[in-house]
């Protein structure tokens, strides 16, 4: 899963990517267009759970689940109709799977605001707009062919021409398409498009080092135009965070206590934007290795075997599944099977986040 920094130039985007991928890169220069191409980098997801897990079960390797950032070059206003290197960055973010977008929520006259001056609210409003208007364009280039398709009788073609018009009402309503109420079937009629505004999105608030929770009054306005589209906002300092990820791990612990901190803000970004892509972890654990599986909410026992291997899937017979609770009850595999909480589950149980999980398979089907 990916997900894509976008924003407007100059609002941290860069640094943020630095600190997250933990980047040692100079930083960018202080002018639009800086990231010619998307960087592209990996990040773990923090989860607390996995040192609870291998204090009981104690493996040569722990491994976090990871999430795949894109660096997007900024996007200014105009980007859909060319300006700047626009259509060049939004085909990027058609790419990806779910958009961070860094608003600046901090003043400082040596860091020159594309605009002019800082309004987070009117920096959402431009790169909301901007994918609209893109989206709207792609739109209106596939209908007609659609519609000649349709023609034909082509029934998926006759359903694919009602989604483009229902959500072309929705976007010329100003109306992002994350907010309009389609099925399953809907859906993937407009796939293949990457609709811009149709990927969830998370609103990342860059601010000073006099607001690290948050509070200020700008970010506050960010909150309020986020909820209403239904999305959160996690505040970071991207030039903190970019301090401490440059520090050895030794010196991160002295420097976050400095900064009032109980672990980097990068931590809860990297959690809230595998919330926002709609993922959620299952773990394996076992002597060799300790390592916790990406799946979407929703995901199936032999689809989250898939995860592992495709041949898991296709050859699953059931999963033997316990707690997190469970271990820390019991304190043993043996133990929780004897007391009998280990479960067996089969193809149509649906993974809940946390399980602990032994698949059993037949390579031979």
């Amino acid at each position: 899963m990916e997900a894509g920094i976008v924003g407007l130039p100059n609002v941290g985007k860069s640094t943020l990517f630095n600190a997250l991928t933990m980047s040692k890169a100079a930083q960018s220069a202080n002018y639009p267009f800086c990231t010619i191409e998307p960087n592209e980098g990996v990040v773990s997801v923090p989860d607390e759970r996995l040192a609870r897990i291998t204090h009981y079960i104690v493996p040569k390797k722990i491994v976090p689940a990871a999430l795949r950032l894109v660096d997007i070059a900024g996007i200014v206003k105009g980007a859909s109709e060319g300006q700047g290197l626009g259509n060049k960055f939004l085909t990027h973010i058609r790419e990806v799977d779910a958009i961070l977008q860094v608003v600046r929520c901090f003043e400082d006259p040596d860091v020159i605001h594309v605009a002019g001056k800082v309004d987070p609210v009117a920096d959402m409003e431009t790169i909301e707009l901007e994918l609209m208007l893109a989206d709207i364009q792609l739109l209106e280039n596939t209908l007609s062919k659609a519609e000649r398709t349709a023609k034909s009788g082509d029934k998926d073609a006759k359903q694919r021409v009602e989604v483009i018009r229902k959500c072309m009402t929705h976007l010329n309503a100003q109306q992002p398409l994350r907010t309009l109420s389609m099925d399953e079937a809907e859906r993937d009629a407009v796939k293949e498009y990457g609709l811009l505004t149709a990927k969830p999105i998370l609103y990342v608030a860059n601010v000073d080092e006099a607001d690290l929770d948050g509070k200020g009054p700008l970010v506050q306005q960010v909150r309020a135009e986020a909820a209403k589209a239904g999305a959160s906002v996690v505040p970071v300092c991207a030039k903190l965070e970019a301090e401490i990820a440059e520090l050895d791990p030794a010196d991160r612990a002295d420097m976050l206590a400095g900064a009032g901190l109980s672990e980097p803000a990068l931590s809860l970004l990297a959690r809230a934007s595998y919330r926002s892509l709609g993922l959620q972890s299952y773990f394996t654990a076992g002597e060799t290795e300790v390592r916790a599986w990406t799946v979407p909410v929703g995901a199936t026992a032999p689809q989250a075997a898939g995860v592992i291997h495709t041949d898991f899937e296709k050859g699953f017979i059931r999963a033997e599944i316990y707690s997190l609770d469970d271990l820390e009850t019991y304190k043993t595999e043996k133990d929780i099977r004897a007391a009998g909480k280990l479960r067996v589950e089969g193809k149509a149980y649906v993974m809940q986040d946390g399980d602990i999980c032994h698949f059993l398979f037949n390579t031979a089907k």
